[in-house]
């Protein structure tokens, strides 16, 4: 399911997408319950020798794409989307060394007494020094969701693959909330995912990584110890690239 290490990993540098989302529940913007549960799956396969860059949306707080439905000005709406990520990256930053890792926040908006500027050679410096690197503020420009900041971060850090973390068990040819008969896909091709509209990623960054053939794994990340499942290479979720498109 990836390029083999020979330490029982299939991948050894990865981009990890958190919705903001997922970090709600309960009727808290941010779970504490949910960011030290997250924290401890990272700390557990960041000792497996695994570099780990996180992105993170900020839809929990706010998401400048229903704000700019609203009336207000989509790329100030935009703005505040890339502020919530940032909100949200201090928060799982607290958790992450709370558990124990030595991590570093980089911002593509400047805020300097909280963050530090995004600068690619400083983050691949991180990642090989051990610390987890999170990226907050988006691509820092308006009209670019975090599924494109994710897309972007991951080839400039040479991320062996997007690992996308979502509700459900990965990619299906329908909604599986509504539909019991939704059949989940083991593998679909870029191609496949944009023309059938599936919600992986939205399509400009599904587009940069087809034209960088940027492998990208979606899978439940709610699930206990998925995600060294998937980094030990086995078949769990939905994986994205140039394949042909088979269901499980």
């Amino acid at each position: 399911m990836g390029p083999g290490t020979g330490s029982g990993l299939a991948y050894q540098r990865i981009l990890l997408k958190l919705s903001g989302e997922a970090l709600s529940a309960e009727g808290k913007a941010i779970s504490p319950a949910i960011l030290s549960r997250v924290s401890e799956e990272v700390r557990e396969v960041h000792g497996l020798g695994v570099q780990i860059g996180l992105v993170i949306g900020g839809g929990n707080i706010f998401r400048g794409v229903s704000a700019a439905t609203s009336g207000m000005d989509r790329a100030t709406a935009d703005y505040m989307g890339m502020l919530a990520t940032t909100i949200n990256a201090l928060a799982l930053q607290d958790a992450l060394e709370k558990a124990g890792l030595e991590t570093r926040v980089q911002s593509a908006i400047k805020m300097e007494q909280i963050a530090e500027p995004y600068i690619r050679r400083r983050a691949v410096r991180h990642l090989e020094q051990g610390r987890v690197v999170i990226f907050a503020a988006g691509t820092g420009n308006p009209y670019f969701t975090t599924d494109t900041a994710a897309s972007l971060r991951a080839m400039e850090i040479n991320a062996q693959a997007i690992f996308k973390a979502t509700k459900v068990d990965g990619v299906y040819d329908k909604d599986p909330m509504k539909h019991g008969d939704a059949r989940r896909y083991r593998q679909i091709s870029y191609l496949d995912a944009l023309n059938m509209g599936l919600k992986v990623m939205d399509a400009t960054a599904i587009s940069l990584c087809m034209d960088n053939t940027l492998p990208i794994v979606v899978f439940a990340m709610e699930q206990p110890g998925n995600l060294k499942q998937v980094l030990m290479g086995h078949e769990i979720g939905t994986r994205v690239a140039k394949v042909v498109t088979e269901l499980a």
